[in-house]
């Protein structure tokens, strides 16, 4: 949903007398004030994908790399730093390798329907 589409649907509410003048100020600043942090990072887990071009074991790195910006090679970086911190990046690499799904590959050009 858009800003705009919010800040009518508030209004909206706020005419038919579903919000009281207070509600309706907290919510449109709260909606101006953008986002939350945990809705950001919940959309950024629910597009998290394995990569199927940048990859050498199971995409996982290169997956983290296209959902924050970071090179893959970072990833491979701080997961190998934690592997040597008692095995943790073994697990989470693991986990993430069987939790997270592979990025879908796109139609090819004759495939897709005009």
């Amino acid at each position: 949903m858009s800003l705009t589409d919010e800040l009518e649907r508030l209004a909206r509410l706020h005419a038919e007398g579903h919000l009281s003048d207070d509600e309706y100020a907290r919510a449109k600043a709260q909606a101006l004030a953008g986002p939350s942090v945990a809705r950001q990072v919940g959309q950024g887990l629910n597009g998290l994908r394995r990569s199927r071009d940048d990859r050498w074991l199971g995409g996982v790195c290169g997956g983290l790399a296209l959902s924050t910006g970071l090179a893959s090679w970072i990833w491979r970086l701080v997961f190998l730093g934690l592997l040597l911190c008692g095995g943790t990046g073994f697990v989470l690499y693991l986990l993430a390798w069987l939790l997270v799904p592979l990025a879908e590959r796109p139609l090819p050009p004759s495939a897709q329907i005009a």
